[in-house]
């Protein structure tokens, strides 16, 4: 008898449906699997065949043939091992034919009868909710990370044995609803505080406007003049997560298999890799390629700390992806896109020893090993950056500082989302939604200067001998700044802050 059911393998973020054609006929037993399937889906026989007997039904002693169409599109995934079983107790009429036409079946089978959680399990509801399909059946320890998905049902099953008795109406298993209104309802502060940081009043400033405009930066400065102290702080001042973008970061986290039994993620990613890292593992790959740290970072923070220290070509292969908002990985078996809107904050030693131009420490290193150490940091890679500052120790007094009242992370978060908000109402229908996606042609119609600014633009792009790309930075930094002003034109203060972020490259480089 032949039964046919529907599944879904994904290709990146996005899913497309599978259908599992499975046909029982007389002959010596046998159990083929076609259809373009990978190592994984072929070892699901034995999984499929055990579990079954397990849960108690009888395993057909015939010949099998389970089709995956269509035949021309590469499956893998272990999360077909439920479609198959249920391919399977269709055709030896176990289960009815006409109660599954219109459901989707996703899950991993154990040896026991049980339907173990899946990777990715949240842009496969998603794709399916997206392709017209009604109802989703999904293993009972996904479903707090699927409940987020409006229109179709999601029904969360821990065997086999639940499953038929579901589908032939002999158990009511209840269906989860979405849960968007309760994402809006919560409250994420980071317990990192910029309170915490005495001091370094120029740093801080410079993170809130990367955090009001989205941009990048690197922060320069000799060992424990708080580098690190405020990058890592930096998630506590940046706008809360909307529901779209925190679906998006889910979606990546649940393909790499990183949600740890949440949800959803209600916060903005903090990735803060070794500089022993990979390109491979900052930028994605593998087999079958999976998200790398920049994906991870997606609308959050990609920390670099001790930047030279990391190889030179791991460094490089940021500057693709930090312009162009996505990566485009290519294997063998596929190309896969993964989004990869983060914000980079890189730190820097000025030299080896970390002490060059330090007005207290005195720096070992020579010259040769000065400019080696700095080489590591291309040109191209610099002009990608849009904020440059560089830091020097806090002293005694600021640290026994007990009566100046420090601003705390709260207070700054206020100033980011209004000028957060003057740029979503800004932009409203250019699918924009942060001073750092302007394109040039929207940077002559949203960054106007007077006669005065342009003036100091010239002066300023003539003598730091500027690029065509770090002038266009220059402008949407200034941008941000006025933002934060709550000034609707840049004005020549504005533009003076933006160019002061600009002069880091060519006083060491």
């Amino acid at each position: 008898m032949l039964s046919k059911v529907k599944t879904c393998v994904l290709q990146g973020l996005n899913g497309s449906i599978v259908e599992v054609e499975t046909d029982i006929s007389r002959g010596l037993p046998m159990f083929n699997i076609v259809g373009l399937a990978d190592i994984s889906i072929k070892e699901s026989k034995d999984r499929v065949r055990t579990a079954i007997k397990n849960s108690g039904y009888e395993f057909p002693l015939s010949r099998i043939t389970v089709n995956l169409a269509p035949a021309n599109t590469r499956k893998e995934g272990s999360q077909l091992d439920l479609a198959i079983a249920v391919g399977i107790l269709a055709s030896t009429e176990i289960i009815k034919n006409n109660i599954i036409e219109d459901t989707c079946f996703i899950g991993e089978l154990s040896l026991d009868g049980n339907i173990s959680r899946v990777d990715g399990a949240l842009p496969i509801t998603i794709s399916l909710m997206e392709l017209g399909i009604k109802k989703v059946i999904i293993p009972f320890d996904n479903r707090d990370e699927c409940k987020v998905v409006n229109n179709i049902d999601i029904i969360p099953v821990k065997s086999i044995k639940d499953l038929v008795s579901y589908l032939n109406e002999e158990l009511i298993i209840d269906s989860y609803s979405a849960i968007s209104q309760i994402f809006y309802d919560e409250e994420d502060y980071s317990c990192d505080d910029f309170s915490d940081i005495k001091g370094q009043q120029a740093l801080k400033r410079s993170m809130e406007v990367a955090a009001a405009g989205h941009h990048n930066v690197i922060i320069l400065g000799p060992p424990g003049s708080g580098k690190t102290m405020v990058a890592r702080r930096l998630p506590s001042i940046l706008p809360k997560l909307t529901f779209e973008e925190a679906l998006e970061v889910t979606k990546i986290y649940s393909i790499a298999g990183l949600l740890n039994n949440k949800s959803i993620i209600t916060s903005r990613p903090f990735r803060s890799p070794h500089h022993t890292a990979s390109a491979i593992s900052l930028i994605g790959g593998g087999r079958v390629p999976k998200p790398g740290e920049i994906s991870l970072s997606h609308h959050g923070v990609l920390f670099l700390d001790e930047l030279p220290e990391f190889s030179k070509n791991v460094i490089e292969v940021l500057r693709q992806p930090m312009e162009d908002g996505a990566v485009t990985i290519s294997r063998v078996n596929a190309t896969l896109t993964y989004p990869t809107r983060f914000m980079l904050i890189a730190s820097m030693n000025p030299c080896p020893c970390g002490y060059y131009g330090d007005p207290v420490h005195e720096c070992s290193c020579s010259q040769k090993n000065i400019e080696r150490y700095l080489g590591k940091i291309s040109g191209p890679l610099l002009d990608r950056i849009d904020i440059h500052i560089e830091v020097t120790p806090v002293n005694y007094s600021e640290l026994d500082n007990h009566t100046d009242k420090i601003e705390s992370s709260k207070e700054i978060r206020e100033r980011v989302n209004k000028a957060r908000d003057i740029q979503v109402n800004r932009y409203k229908g250019e699918n924009i939604f942060s001073n750092s996606q302007l394109s040039p042609k929207n940077i002559n119609k949203y960054c106007k200067l007077d006669t005065k600014g342009k003036k100091l633009i010239k002066e300023a792009f003539e003598r730091l001998g500027l690029s065509a790309r770090a002038y266009n930075k220059v402008l949407k930094v200034a941008r941000t700044i006025a933002d934060l002003d709550g000034k609707e034109n840049i004005e020549s203060c504005h533009l003076a802050e933006a160019i002061q972020y600009r002069s880091l490259d060519r006083k060491y480089w």
